[in-house]
């Protein structure tokens, strides 16, 4: 391995990405105890079907965090602020509202109503969401954009180890003591995410003039430049801490905003309209409940940490766009090696070899993608526009995705996995459009400075 290997995976050993392993952990845990764990549980204590339904509504915070992010961004904490600072403040304040909310849950297993256990969910998922946005900001603003694919690597490792502690170790907990216990051992795992937000710095930021300026002319523009009365003072903040962002996204990219925007909204578009199926289609090859459990968690747990530590060193020795090129080609191509395991006899050494490929490519993608994503934002509204672009990376995929089952019935597996790579085509597409605009307007920068120093 040449020295520029070597230092390109030095980067794993930098303290800002090894913290993130701690967050992401902290990230991954609450999550699936108010989702599949919590429908378990549920399932367990005999609760019907419907309402193990109605309480999957819980993650629909996830899925709409965009609207408190301008709240996250500009809103100092009393107290907390002044000690932890913006970012480590917010987190601190939404991982105890976790704690306390797990806490709560483990009661509602003896001396709580339904209705109870339900609230103090919703409690968790708001924490939780609240927790990811601030996660995401504070991992852009800690470090460059060379690193943000490691710090990336690593926040999906902590949350991939999470997924297993608060999936299958809750599950052991409560089958061998209850799950009351089971609830409170996992709100006791907080204290990592905790202890990370007291051990971590907070990132040292320069002042936001640009933003500021335009701030200042929406204002002018907008006859708020002197906010004499009240409803002048909130309407100016709304447009500060909602509208600024947008404007500020749009004059920074140009023309080439809506290109960046669709980009965005298709790149991870095989990956999860492929996803959906995964499952019916291992039980129509006829694998056991067994085979596909060992083969998808453990396989696909390794292999995807493995796939995400190779985007980040990608990352840090090539940049952004090439490995993002290579994502949108690998995820796309994964999907036809699906094709190929609907045409042969099911056997589950070629389901492990297709299962590591597929979650190899995808997590090199997903690490670089995010990199791609932190390098969009602006510092002055980091998680705002994060939380807008995190948001846009799943939607269309997820409208896709619904339609899968349909394809599925009229054209057979085989044809689905087809359809499912050609949609990473566009994504395909859009990278070489980006890459090429990128590369013409670093010529014309060059030029520019060329011809300002001869004149």
């Amino acid at each position: 391995m040449s020295k520029s290997w070597l230092a390109a995976f030095s980067v794993y050993a930098m303290p800002q990405v090894w913290g993130m392993f701690f967050l992401g952990f902290s990230a991954g845990l609450p999550f699936i105890l108010v989702s599949s764990t919590l429908s378990a549980w549920l399932a367990d204590e005999g609760v019907s079907l419907s309402v193990i339904g109605y309480f999957s509504l819980v993650g629909v915070a996830y899925s709409v965090k965009v609207l408190w992010a301008p709240v996250v961004d500009r809103l100092p904490l009393p107290v907390l602020t002044r000690f932890l600072g913006k970012r480590r403040s917010w987190m601190l304040a939404s991982q105890a509202g976790i704690v306390a909310g797990l806490w709560l849950m483990s009661r509602a297993a003896t001396a709580m109503p339904l209705e109870t256990l339900a609230l103090c969910a919703v409690v968790v998922a708001l924490c939780s969401a609240t927790q990811d946005i601030v996660i995401d900001a504070y991992r852009i603003e800690s470090g460059v954009l060379r690193i943000q694919g490691a710090m990336a690597a690593m926040y999906v490792f902590g949350y991939r180890v999470a997924l297993l502690v608060a999936g299958a170790g809750a599950l052991y907990l409560a089958e061998y003591v209850d799950w009351a216990t089971a609830y409170q051992v996992m709100a006791c795992l907080m204290l990592v995410g905790i202890s990370a937000t007291l051990l971590l710095n907070e990132a040292k930021l320069a002042p936001p003039t640009h933003a500021q300026a335009i701030e200042n002319r929406l204002a002018h523009v907008l006859g708020l430049a002197r906010p004499s009365v009240w409803w002048r003072a909130i309407t100016k903040n709304f447009v500060d801490a909602v509208v600024a962002p947008f404007v500020e996204f749009f004059q920074r990219s140009g023309r080439h905003g809506l290109l960046i925007l669709a980009l965005i909204g298709l790149y991870k578009m095989s990956d999860i309209a492929m996803g959906v199926m995964a499952n019916p289609f291992y039980l129509h090859l006829g694998f056991s409940k067994t085979q596909i459990a060992d083969v998808t968690k453990v396989f696909g747990f390794f292999m995807t940490v493995i796939g995400t530590s190779l985007g980040g060193v990608l990352v840090v020795r090539y940049g952004v766009m090439r490995p993002l090129l290579m994502g949108a080609i690998l995820l796309a191509l994964t999907n036809l090696l699906f094709a190929v395991l609907a045409w042969v006899e099911p056997d589950v050494y070629l389901l492990a070899g297709v299962v590591s490929a597929d979650n190899l490519c995808g997590g090199v993608a997903a690490a670089v993608f995010i990199a791609y994503l932190s390098g969009l934002t602006n510092t002055a509204y980091t998680a705002t526009q994060y939380a807008l672009f995190s948001s846009l990376m799943t939607l269309p995929a997820k409208l896709i995705g619904g339609l899968s089952g349909d394809i599925v019935a009229r054209v057979g597996y085989d044809g689905f996995f087809i359809y499912a790579a050609a949609t990473g085509l566009p994504a395909i597409v859009l990278v070489m459009i980006v890459m090429r605009q990128r590369r013409m307007f670093a010529q014309q920068s060059v030029m520019l400075d060329t011809e300002s120093r001869q004149d």
